[in-house]
């Protein structure tokens, strides 16, 4: 199984069972360990929002979903701002 590593600045849920279950964050760091006889693991270091531990904290790879990379919010963000110059120029 190849394991997607998410890029750093991705937004994602955390999905694990414990106290952190359901808070969202977003990625400051990913580290892999590769391994001959075994898949590879991927650990996640999270800025949690919403949570009482201020620190960022380690995740498996497991234990995140990715609710959206870097790339697709800069997307988002630049196409809202093209509609936004482009209703102001038909109201001009």
């Amino acid at each position: 199984m190849r394991i997607n590593v998410f890029p750093v600045g991705s937004r994602v849920y955390v999905t694990s069972y414990g106290p952190f279950r359901g808070l969202r964050g977003t990625v400051q760091e990913a580290n892999t360990i590769a391994s001959e006889l075994e898949e590879p693991f991927c650990f996640y270091l999270i800025d949690l929002e919403g949570g009482y531990i201020q620190e960022p904290i380690w995740f498996e790879y497991d234990e995140v979903e990715l609710i959206a990379s870097p790339l697709v919010a800069l997307q988002a963000n630049d196409e809202l701002t093209s509609r936004e110059l482009t209703a102001g120029r038909t109201r001009s």
